[in-house]
């Protein structure tokens, strides 16, 4: 696809209408000066109703995929299975592509990367990080060159949402998960978000454009808020902290990469302790700029709809992914090799291999929870699913990541019996 300038009409193939198809229905229809028509729209139910001409409707990809008029695919559905077909089959029918499936991109983007080389035509996704953030166009264009030290943040919107009720509100996780839902913040399935899916989703494609690094996201070490007890929020606010769910990835001294995400304490000061309800806030430190801050809305229709008509509007000037630093550069591997102090809330003493720990720093326990909080090789979490069991959370403390640390003579099963 070739757009020559400004005045050059797209003409646009959706794929799904709910709450961001709708959303950017009505903002297209509200900005003339874009120049872009959405001609036809691939839907599964045509009984539902909509808020558009049913003549603009059809239940056949083929009727959308094979109009040679349609010159630009815009995907936004929730089906990563589906997505995937429409997007591939765009791309070899030389079809610009505008996509905001995370799930999707991120467990292909290598194989989309190539498809995109192979057919000379762009695939963005700028909606599929953080919403409303253009945070992947900075890491393409305003850090391509520069080194980056860290980048960390709040990525995903219903999770957040869920932890400010909870912290602020007072309300259950289940009242909370329920109002985010609601409000539409929450995935159709809750567990991509409350499980951390969707955030480890978000964290392979940052690190595809911030370091060069192709990883799948079952590769990563993630955790959600699902396994998150009361006693966890009680437990943050004795020591000045609140919860948040965490993306990030730091280079390490030997250039390799550290990379996870886990819920996290936030202390009084921090930019992240500010990012609250539905918002995304991601910080970005590097060798020249120290470090710079995004906020925004990370969840809703119109604050994904904004990242779309974004990307439509870079299509018409032929923008693309240069992946710079995947493509020019030496790309950085990940590393399991570091360390990570932690809080791991337990109910039961049998439920901890304490012998995981490098180092414990802290036992408090009550009639209700056990928490201890110590060093942990990163290996002991990313090798083993013993912390993954329902009653068992692990939190990571400010600045609590390591490459090396000092180990103190008192032994873990001094301290247990203390």
């Amino acid at each position: 696809m070739s757009i020559q300038n400004q005045q050059t009409k797209l003409t646009i193939g959706l794929f799904g209408f709910g709450v961001v198809g709708a959303s950017l229905y009505e903002v297209l229809a509200q900005t003339p000066t874009l120049n872009a028509v959405i001609k036809k729209v691939c839907i599964r139910n045509p009984e539902k109703s909509r808020n558009a001409p049913l003549s603009l409707f059809t239940t056949s990809k083929d009727e959308v995929l094979n109009d040679g008029q349609v010159d630009v695919i815009v995907e936004l559905t929730n089906d990563p299975v589906a997505a995937y077909t429409i997007v591939t089959t765009a791309l070899r029918s030389s079809k610009a592509v505008v996509s905001a499936n995370k799930k999707m991109i991120a467990e292909h983007l290598e194989e989309l990367i190539a498809l995109q080389k192979e057919y000379g035509v762009p695939l963005l996704y700028e909606a599929a990080c953080c919403a409303s953030i253009p945070v992947i166009r900075n890491l393409e264009e305003y850090y391509d060159n520069d080194l980056l030290h860290s980048i960390s943040g709040i990525v995903n919107g219903s999770t957040n949402y869920i932890l400010t009720k909870i912290a602020e509100d007072r309300k259950s996780f289940a009242q909370a998960l329920a109002e985010a839902q609601a409000a539409g913040f929450a995935e159709t399935d809750p567990a991509l978000d409350v499980e951390g899916i969707d955030a480890v989703n978000k964290l392979s494609i940052l690190l595809a454009h911030a370091y060069g690094t192709i990883a799948h996201p079952a590769t990563l070490l993630h955790a959600g808020i699902a396994n998150l007890h009361e006693a966890d929020t009680t437990f943050a606010k004795e020591k000045g902290y609140q919860v948040k769910l965490v993306a990030q990835a730091r280079k390490l001294t030997d250039g390799s990469i550290a990379a996870f995400v886990l819920p996290q304490f936030v202390e009084a000061g921090s930019r992240l302790r500010e990012v609250k309800n539905e918002y995304n806030g991601v910080e970005i430190e590097s060798s020249l700029a120290d470090k710079q801050f995004f906020y925004g809305k990370g969840a809703g229709g119109f604050p994904t709809a904004s990242a779309v008509l974004s990307d439509l509007s870079a299509l018409r000037y032929n923008y693309s992914y240069e992946y710079k630093k995947l493509n020019y550069g030496e790309p950085a591997l990940l590393s399991p090799d570091f360390y990570l102090r932690v809080c791991i809330s337990f109910r039961n003493l049998l439920q901890v291999p304490h012998e995981q720990f490098a180092r414990v720093e802290e036992w408090v326990s009550n009639d209700r929870r056990c928490h201890i909080t110590g060093i942990i090789h990163c290996s002991k979490l990313s090798d083993s699913n013993w912390w993954k069991q329902p009653d068992i959370s692990v939190i990571l403390y400010p600045d609590g990541i390591f490459e090396t640390f000092v180990q103190k003579e008192q032994s873990v099963e001094a301290l247990v019996e203390v």
